[in-house]
């Protein structure tokens, strides 16, 4: 199996204007790809940091007592052969995890979930870049989180609708799901999980 270094030797445009934000500097016309090494160098995003605490502690007790698999926090996976993404929150079913090692990364394939919570300093065009690339490798469903607007989308894979089914849950309604997890119901509140802390 490859290694992470061997994985990448280019990333994404998207990594390339996250460095250039935080660096507070405007993107040439034309952006230069970042090395594997630049993109581990980058820190981590200050100021504003949304949570999912009680919505990924809910999520992970509903699959662990289903026996459906392992809901994972912050791990590479990667897509395609110079594609690995790190949602915020993924879902990794019991059939995927037989084919993987989870002390190895890149994850390798889709996770058959993967959140994102959005911000506002997320671009439109990285954020419908990544669901396309999701589902594109395998993922079921992409639930984008939007805290500032209070509301879910999710993104499902569909044989019969071309580039997938979208629909929206506010903040008032739950996610109702069960075709991700074999059948088995689970349901969240939204309001259980926006949950926004500033940090000094």
């Amino acid at each position: 199996m490859a290694t992470r270094r061997d994985v990448l030797s280019e990333v994404m445009q998207g990594v390339a204007e996250i460095k250039a934000h935080r660096e507070g500097k405007k993107l040439p016309a034309s952006v230069p790809v970042l090395t594997f090494e630049e993109f581990e160098l980058l820190p981590e995003e200050e100021g504003i940091r949304y949570e999912l605490d009680e919505g990924t502690l809910r999520l992970r007790e509903f699959v662990e007592s289903h026996h459906l698999g392992f809901v994972i926090e912050e791990m590479d996976f990667r897509l395609a052969p110079k594609t690995v993404r790190n949602p915020d929150v993924a879902f990794v079913t019991t059939e995927h995890l037989k084919r993987i090692d989870l002390d190895r990364t890149p994850v390798e394939g889709a996770p058959a979930l993967a959140v994102e919570v959005i911000s506002s300093g997320n671009l439109a065009q990285d954020t419908v870049k990544k669901v396309h690339q999701y589902l594109s490798a395998g993922s079921q469903a992409v639930w984008l989180v939007y805290p500032a607007l209070q509301l879910v989308e999710i993104h499902e894979s569909r044989k019969d609708v071309k580039g997938g089914h979208v629909r929206e849950v506010r903040e008032a309604d739950a996610i109702e799901e069960s075709k991700l997890f074999g059948g088995a119901k689970f349901s969240l509140p939204l309001r259980t999980i926006f949950h926004i802390r500033k940090q000094g």
